[in-house]
Order: structure tokens, then sequence, then C-alpha cells
């Protein structure tokens, strides 16, 4: 059971860097620092430093600022296309070091995998499925959301993984569907453009 709740825990924090790279590190760090809900062994302990619970709250406004910053914010996912993944590997390592034998190899790229395919869902299927059916007024949202989305993860995730997987769930679930939804829309409407569009030539 300690194995099963610890791969759910460190996959809850991975998935969660998905959406933002630096929230669930910031957590796990804390959480290690000032709470007996996660115990983290060196060299994974280093997130608890306060210098690093430091620079990632200053990543953490950064990422914010730039996540609902027009423009910006589809610069930011390119870069964010390597930190997330990372951020995800190293979350799953520690969190999996602390409560499992999980071998450190198979964790970092067990994490890598579960982050960059949240991250590539947010950034190649989310984000334009948003913004097509907004006109880009609903990335704000969608990004406060997401933010929103990765603190109470991965506080579940560390303190009862089964509920941060839920949640996981609970947010994704309506996402897909509102891209199901808006892709359909689209279909619909493509034919009629190119039909009136015939008959006008």
């Amino acid at each position: 059971m300690e194995l099963l709740t610890g791969i759910l825990s460190a996959f809850g924090l991975s998935a969660s860097t998905g959406l933002n790279a630096y929230i669930p590190l910031f957590i796990v760090g804390m959480l290690d620092r000032f709470t007996d809900l996660i115990s983290l062994n060196e060299p994974w302990n280093a997130l608890s430093h306060p210098g690093t619970l430091s620079a990632l709250g200053v990543l953490i406004v950064v990422e914010t600022f730039a996540d609902n910053a027009p423009i910006v914010n589809h610069l930011n996912d390119a870069v964010q296309t390597f930190v997330r993944p990372a951020a995800g590997a190293i979350v799953f390592a520690a969190s999996t070091n602390a409560a499992t034998d999980l071998h450190p190899a198979l964790a970092l790229v067990a994490g890598l995998l579960v982050s960059g395919t949240v991250h590539a869902a947010k950034t190649t299927i989310v984000r334009p499925a948003v913004t097509a059916a907004t006109g880009g007024l609903g990335n704000t949202p969608v990004a406060v959301a997401e933010d929103a989305v990765a603190v109470s993860v991965s506080v579940a995730a560390v303190a009862a993984p089964f509920i941060g997987i839920l949640l996981l769930i609970m947010f994704f679930g309506p996402v897909f569907y509102i891209i199901r939804w808006t892709r359909s829309r689209l279909n619909q409407t493509q034919p009629s453009r190119s039909h009136h569009e015939f008959r006008n030539v």
C-alpha cells in the first residue's frame, strides 16, 4: 500500500509540473521543511533549503505573469518545454525516493514522461482550443485555473494521493469535453463557409 500511495503521489506531483514547473517543487520543499507529510532524502532535500525556496518563489511569480501575458505566454510555453519535464523528473524522483525504493533512473524517466505529456496537452491542445473558442480572452482564466489545480493537486498528492489523482481527472475531464465541443463547432462551420464562398464565386 505504501508503494502504491508513493507512486500515486509522484504521478500527481509530476503531472502538476506540466501545468506549472515551480509550484510543485516549492510545495514539496515547503512541506519537507515545515511538516512531517514528506521527508526528502539526499540530494533531493536541497528543495527545502531556504535559498532554493526563495528562488522557486521568485520563479513562480515570473511564471505567473508570463503565463497570463498575451504573446509572452507562447514564448514562455516554448521555454517551458524543457523546464517542465525536467521539474517533473526531479519531483517524481524526490517523492518516490522519500516513500519507496523505486530506482532513481526509472523515477526520473517516469516523471519526465508524465510532466512532458501534460505540458504537451496544455500547449498543443488545450491553449489553442481555448484561444480559438474565445479569441484569446479565455487564456487568462484558464492560466489561473491551471495554477490553482497545480497547487491543489500538489498538496493533495502528498497529503492524500488518491484525492490528488481525482482532482486531476476532475480538471482534465471538462477540459477535454470543451476541446471536443470546440472542434466539432469548427468542423461544422468550415464546410458552410466553403459552400458560401463557392456560391459567391
